[in-house]
């Protein structure tokens, strides 16, 4: 494997839907001189078995078909978009095996297709490997669900409140605006009748707008009211829809959080948005801050 600054990891289980992220994944890697690595997890009852073989097969042979098929891929797309793309088989846990490599090979950020919420049993035994990895990866998580995706990204959607490492989300929202000549829209939401959180909230949204347009970004800024019976979500899943949005970036879980469970909200987007969600972990930091209403 070439040593490149960048490498992107996209997990590949040969759906439809894990392979409309690979495609976003590797237009992105051209924009950013990442190399992209393609892995394929083996496990047990995985559909990965239905499709390459049936269960009487060896896992060397199964792994053989899979790492072929894996490489046929490869060699597709970096043939026609000129990008470096290296393939790894790993058999185990989907999401344990996606955490590990990427931790092994030093990925920037891993990209991943999710079916939308999981249902019954998985929902409340198992979750989704989706939420697993981003629950878990030290990496910030692209996670893509729908078939309709541009290669660009005209509009990014910045939700954000009171909490200091939200504000971490800014230097990649520079980042990625950068790539593609993008719109920041920054946007905090508060309930109505609360008016000691939406004067912090508007102080914290023009600060934020000075500084990404100081940076030489396209931003603008947004204060939505919502119902009590309106989630914070629902209400930033609607917002997004007025600009043909293409990404948005949350936090994973507020920062001196001892609980490895994401919060309503990012499951709620991650489950639900049409658009690509990037999700960051906070950084770990010695002083702690008062929890809000918001993101």
């Amino acid at each position: 494997m070439t040593n490149t600054a960048s490498k992107i990891l996209v997990p590949v289980g040969f759906s439809d839907q894990s392979i409309v992220a690979m495609e976003q994944a590797i237009n992105l890697a051209k924009i950013k001189n990442s190399e992209v690595v393609l892995l394929s997890v083996m496990e047990e009852k995985h559909s990965i078995f239905d499709i390459l073989s049936d269960n009487q097969i060896e896992d060397e042979k199964i792994k053989k078909r899979i790492s072929s098929k894996l490489n046929e891929i490869a060699k597709e797309y970096s043939e026609k978009l000129g990008v470096d793309i290296e393939t790894m088989v790993a058999k185990g846990s989907v999401y344990e095996k996606v955490c590990e490599v990427a931790d092994m090979i030093s990925v920037d950020l891993i990209v991943m297709g999710t079916n939308g919420s999981p249902k019954g049993l998985a929902k409340k035994f198992i979750g989704s490997n989706a939420e697993k990895v981003v629950r878990s990866a030290k990496c910030p998580v692209i996670t893509i669900k729908g078939k309709n995706h541009k290669q660009g990204c005209d509009n990014i959607i910045l939700p954000l409140d009171l909490e200091k490492e939200t504000k971490e989300k800014v230097s990649y929202a520079l980042e990625y605006a950068r790539y593609w000549d993008s719109t920041v829209r920054v946007v905090s939401v508060v309930l109505k009748d609360n008016e000691n959180v939406r004067s912090h909230l508007l102080r914290n949204l023009n600060l934020v707008k000075d500084f990404i347009t100081n940076a030489g970004v396209k931003c603008t800024a947004e204060l939505l009211e919502a119902e009590k019976k309106i989630s914070l979500a629902e209400a930033v899943l609607d917002y997004e829809k007025n600009f043909e949005s293409d990404l948005i970036m949350i936090m994973t879980k507020k920062e001196g959080s001892f609980s490895d469970s994401l919060s309503v909200t990012a499951r709620t987007l991650i489950y639900n948005s049409d658009i690509p969600v990037m999700s960051i972990h906070p950084e770990t930091r010695v002083h702690r801050t008062k929890p809000t209403t918001a993101f």
